[in-house]
């Protein structure tokens, strides 16, 4: 099911409804602007490795990834009742998740013809109780994400706009995932998963190892 938040987006980078849900070939494009193709995936970016690289071959083309900075969480006693109960949820998002995503899209990204944009968004999750729900359970399901702010958006074409996102300095002249958790501020494994995908998109090279763990320079 179409979220209220892939809607709006297809929305606000197509222009118009009339360039939205165009076919071509086998796949439904979500929006056409110019000459570019717009793919908006909420969604894992791995649903659509094998559409894009397709796409990217005889086209230009941007995937617009939202990534969640801050979530209202807005509780209905039904799908079809009023918002009954509104809260912000303690856990804030950062533009660095996109790195967990993005090991599953390294085969893709870089490519000359693809536009990777991350769109840094707070949303509303609208939220009913499970179908399954018991008693003394507090179950609920997501039902609709909605858009409620775009903050501002980071377009990237190359593996080098990758690293940027980390912080270190390019000309360092080595550094392991310590230093990328120091860099970032993130725990030890997520800088492993930065290290996965900078390697993988070849924003980085891996020079040695020591007790620490691999070492790496920027590429």
């Amino acid at each position: 099911m179409e979220t209220s938040l892939h809607q709006q987006l297809k929305l606000h980078y197509a222009g118009e409804a009339a360039n939205t849900e165009v076919v071509m070939g086998d796949y439904r494009i979500d929006a056409v602007r110019d000459d570019e193709l717009i793919e908006v995936q909420c969604a894992s970016l791995s649903a659509i490795n094998r559409k894009i690289a397709k796409l990217v071959k005889d086209n230009t083309v941007r995937v617009v990834k939202p990534v969640t900075i801050r979530t209202r969480i807005a509780k209905k006693k039904s799908a079809k009742a009023q918002v009954h109960q509104r809260r912000y949820s303690p856990k804030r998002g950062d533009v660095l998740d996109v790195f967990d995503d993005l090991i599953y899209f390294t085969r893709v990204f870089p490519h000359r013809n693809l536009i990777l944009e991350l769109v840094l968004v707070d949303v509303q999750q609208v939220r009913v109780p499970s179908r399954r729900r018991r008693k003394w359970q507090n179950d609920y399901r997501v039902v609709d994400v909605q858009l409620e702010k775009i903050h501002r958006s980071i377009t990237l074409r190359k593996a080098s706009q990758l690293f940027d996102l980390i912080g270190l300095n390019k000309d360092q002249d080595s550094f392991t995932t310590i230093d990328i958790a120091q860099a970032t501020g993130q725990p030890r494994w997520m800088a492993q998963k930065i290290a996965y995908v900078l390697k993988h998109t070849n924003a980085i090279t891996q020079v040695g190892r020591k007790k620490q763990g691999i070492i790496y320079r920027a590429a």
